[in-house]
């Protein structure tokens, strides 16, 4: 009986040990290769919260900065009634408080904010190089919860996308996200938003045209690592008015699994596609 008794343990717990072997590498796990389109459209999601939270941080420096320098044009912020916005000078530093308020307030391309971004910044707008740092508070983008901080450089410089003199910002990214289901994402990297058009017109945001370039890696609930990497520069229209890249190339990488997200030809709509394992498919992104 003890023999008995001793070889069915032993053959549960081979079973055992080889089910969770076998687990280690299924579809979803950390471990696995796959990437599916809910993955990808999750991740695209992170990348518009993101770009709203940057484009804010932006747009109060242009403010405190066309204020300050008393431009002959005063600057339009692209923010709504709805946003109201205090301003402090503390020695050398300007920090203007964006308050969205708790019922919900709507940006121009549609995304719904709600809590406070407190942007800080030197009131020295001389210098070649400006850092504009950021932290949220209560801060939600679509029903996620955006908390982390962000550190902004600003240049105005010539690069390979324009020869011309234009606004360059490179931006290093910490987040944490956590949508409305409760499940967490986590997202370090770095992203370059270049204004190749509307940076002379600055009484006029709807002609600005960013091309970004950069990469991410994003941790998902499971645990599973993705790589995003820029492959051809995202075009984004503010005329647009919407949260999503007309153009542009991404790559995705999670273990030694590959796909592509092609945002398009230039229209304006929530339309890309993903490409994985040489099959392309047509997917609405959402916000």
């Amino acid at each position: 009986m003890k023999t008995k008794n001793l070889l069915l343990v032993t053959m549960l717990s081979i079973t055992f040990f080889i089910g969770c072997s076998s687990n280690e590498s299924v579809d979803g796990s950390p471990t696995s290769k796959t990437i599916t389109t809910d993955d990808v459209i999750a991740n695209s999601e992170i990348d518009a919260s993101v770009d709203d939270v940057s484009i804010i941080a932006e747009d109060q420096f242009d403010m405190q900065k066309s204020i300050t320098v008393k431009t002959s044009v005063g600057m339009i912020s692209m923010l709504p009634h709805c946003a109201t916005i205090t301003t402090v000078l503390t020695n050398d530093t300007w920090t203007r408080t964006v308050d969205f308020g708790t019922q919900g307030c709507t940006l121009h391309n549609g995304n719904v904010v709600k809590g406070k971004i407190i942007i800080s910044f030197s009131k020295n707008f001389t210098t070649p190089i400006r850092t504009i740092t950021y932290t949220l508070e209560g801060f939600y983008h679509n029903g996620k919860l955006i908390e982390g901080s962000k550190t902004i450089t600003h240049e105005l410089k010539s690069t390979d996308l324009l020869a011309a003199i234009h606004p360059v910002t490179t931006h290093t990214i910490d987040m944490k996200i956590t949508f409305a289901d409760g499940t967490i994402y986590s997202r370090i990297g770095t992203r370059v938003r270049e204004m190749v058009e509307g940076f002379a017109t600055i009484t006029n945001w709807e002609d600005n045209v960013f091309l970004v370039w950069g990469y991410n890696i994003t941790t998902f609930p499971n645990g599973a690592k993705y790589t995003f990497t820029i492959k051809t520069p995202l075009q984004i229209n503010l005329s647009c008015k919407r949260p999503f890249p007309v153009k542009g190339v991404v790559e995705i990488m999670k273990n030694e699994g590959l796909a592509t997200l092609d945002y398009g030809n230039g229209d304006c709509d929530d339309l890309a596609t993903i490409t994985i394992k040489g099959v392309a498919k047509e997917i609405h992104l959402k916000r």
